[in-house]
């Protein structure tokens, strides 16, 4: 059996059954976003690149939803995409979010809040009052 370490051992077709009951947009939903202005304002571009963190996530995703993972890089960058869309969806901004950066980034990572279906999967943390102690 194939194993891959997140959150203790998790096998790489839980794995993949993790990722494709999150990524809820369709490789030609995300292709349409991509060729949007929204998708281009938003996210981290490093030195160097033409495009965002998120964009080049965009079309890796679209690859999987396509023609599957087939290599350990491509379940990395499953993980990276799953732990993204968590991070992010904790800080869910008030109010109406159709037209916010935080939407459109999260978009770019194959997720559209607007579309509901995602569910918490991680331990939340500790609030600040109730955290261990170490003495």
């Amino acid at each position: 059996m194939d194993l891959d370490y997140h959150h203790g051992m998790e096998s790489v077709d839980e794995l993949e059954e993790r990722f494709f009951s999150t990524v809820n947009m369709t490789a030609g939903e995300i292709r349409r976003f991509l060729a949007t202005d929204e998708s281009k304002k938003v996210g981290f571009t490093y030195a160097g690149e033409r495009e965002s963190v998120g964009r080049q996530s965009a079309r890796k995703i679209i690859r999987f939803l396509e023609h599957g993972a087939h290599s350990e890089a491509d379940h990395k960058h499953m993980r990276k995409v799953l732990g993204y869309i968590a991070r992010h969806m904790a800080q869910r901004p008030h109010g109406d979010v159709t037209n916010t950066p935080w939407r459109w980034s999260l978009m770019n990572w194959g997720f559209d809040p607007l579309k509901g279906g995602y569910r918490v999967r991680y331990r939340a943390r500790r609030p600040a009052h109730k955290k261990r102690r170490h003495w």
